[in-house]
C-alpha cells in the first residue's frame, strides 16, 4: 500500500515552522517569556534544528530584513566615485521591494501584545546604524564631506526602516513598502546627494 501525499498546501520548511511557532508564542506569552526551547517544542523540532536556521530568538524576527540589508551593503560597497543619489536609492529600493508579510512585519504590527517595544527599538537602531554607515561610505567615496555623508546615510536608512514599519503597522492591503519608501524619499528631497 502506498500513501499518497495530502492535497493542499505543501509542507512548510522547518524555518517557516519555527518562525510561525515563535510568532504564536510571542503573541501568547510575550517575547521575554518565550525561550528557544519553547519554540522548538511548539514546532516539533530539535534545538539544533533551530540553530541551523537562526542564530538567536531575535534572529527569527530580523533574518529576512538582515539578508536584504546585507545585499544592499555589498551593492553600496561596489559603487564607484561617480555614484549618485539615483544609484543609492535604487539599491535601497531593493530592500523594500516585494517585501511580504513576515515575522518582522507581524512583530511591528503587534509589538505591544508581544512585549517587543524595547527590543524593536534597540534592534531597529542596529539595522539603521549598519545601513546608514554603508550609505555614508558610498557618499564619501563620491566626494561628499563626512558630515554631509553621515546625514545622508542616516536620512536614507531612516526612510527604508520607517517605510517598512509604517507598512507593517497599517496592515495588509493598505499600501506597499515601495510606495511608502518613495514618500519617505520625497520627505528628504531637501538633502540632495550633492550640494
Amino acid at each position: 500500500m502506498t500513501i499518497e501525499p495530502r492535497a493542499g498546501r505543501p509542507r512548510a520548511s522547518s524555518r517557516e515552522v519555527l518562525a510561525e511557532a515563535a510568532c504564536e508564542l510571542f503573541l501568547e506569552q510575550g517575547y521575554d517569556a518565550t525561550s528557544v526551547a519553547d519554540i522548538t517544542q511548539r514546532a516539533g523540532v530539535s534545538r539544533s534544528s533551530f540553530f541551523n536556521y537562526f542564530s538567536s530568538k531575535s534572529d527569527v524576527l530580523w533574518s529576512g530584513l538582515d539578508a536584504r540589508i546585507d545585499t544592499a551593503i555589498v551593492a553600496l560597497g561596489g559603487l564607484r566615485a561617480d555614484a549618485d543619489a539615483a544609484a543609492v536609492r535604487g539599491i535601497l529600493s531593493d530592500v523594500v521591494s516585494d517585501f511580504a508579510p513576515d515575522p518582522l512585519a507581524l512583530a511591528l504590527r503587534n509589538a505591544t501584545a508581544m512585549g517587543l517595544e524595547e527590543e524593536l527599538v534597540r534592534d531597529t537602531g542596529l539595522r539603521h546604524a549598519r545601513l546608514a554607515a554603508g550609505i555614508a561610505d558610498a557618499a564619501c567615496r563620491s566626494g561628499i564631506s563626512a558630515i554631509r555623508a553621515d546625514i545622508l546615510g542616516a536620512a536614507h536608512a531612516a526612510a527604508v526602516l520607517s517605510s517598512l514599519r509604517v507598512w507593517a503597522e497599517r496592515g495588509a492591503g493598505h499600501g506597499s513598502p515601495e510606495a511608502l519608501f518613495e514618500e519617505a524619499l520625497a520627505s528628504i528631497h531637501d538633502l540632495p546627494w550633492r550640494a
